[in-house]
């Protein structure tokens, strides 16, 4: 297969630590595309980009796109990707501030199918991956991440398709090898379905 027809996983990176439990748990979702010469791995790390907070300034709900070129890059990726997948740790039951100021900018999404009558605002379908990490055991947190991003995908032509925790960090390893497992099975699976 050549460089031009791989499939794209697109990794948003939610963590400001390089080297921490959601990088483990990322990595090992991960091998088994690196492994494989159909697929190419972007990954963007939230903390490096640091994404503009929305200011509702409703410039998406007059011209696709948003006032802010930030994101601009980003959003070609996303376009193109045939994988994306989320890898954050759980701030205060929910996502840390550079993934959040993300989520909240996918608004020019919903501005694009509402108020631009675009069906759909991006055209090619995706499947999605969660990947979160937490130092708590609360299935709530998980419940409040998994519900954010099934908003915004639901106008963004994508599917959440697994979601790996590794909870308990806090305790240290006692269940990475269940969340890494976890991962694991969700990659195995699409990689063999795609």
């Amino acid at each position: 297969m050549s460089l031009f027809s791989k499939k794209k996983v697109l990794v948003l990176f939610g963590s400001p630590q390089s080297h921490g439990t959601t990088r483990k748990l990322l990595d090992s979702f991960l091998s088994g595309f690196h492994q494989n010469k159909d697929w190419s791995v972007e990954e963007v790390s939230l903390y490096e980009l640091s994404p503009h907070p929305c200011t509702g300034c409703r410039a998406c709900a007059k011209k696709e796109g948003c006032s802010f070129d930030d994101l601009d890059g980003l959003d070609k990726s996303l376009r193109a990707c045939d994988l994306l997948v989320v890898a954050s740790p759980v701030y205060n039951s929910s996502f840390p501030a550079p993934l959040k100021a993300w989520l909240d900018r996918t608004q020019r999404y919903f501005e694009a199918r509402f108020s631009l009558g675009m069906r759909p605002p991006i055209k090619k379908h995706r499947d999605a991956v969660l990947l979160l990490t937490m130092g708590s055991q609360e299935d709530f947190a998980v419940e409040v991440c998994t519900h954010q991003l099934e908003r915004a995908f639901s106008v963004m032509n994508t599917s959440l398709v697994g979601c790996a925790v590794w909870d308990a960090t806090d305790l240290g390893d006692q269940n990475k090898a269940r969340a890494v497992e976890a991962a694991g099975g969700i990659a195995l699976e699409i990689l063999q379905k795609m």
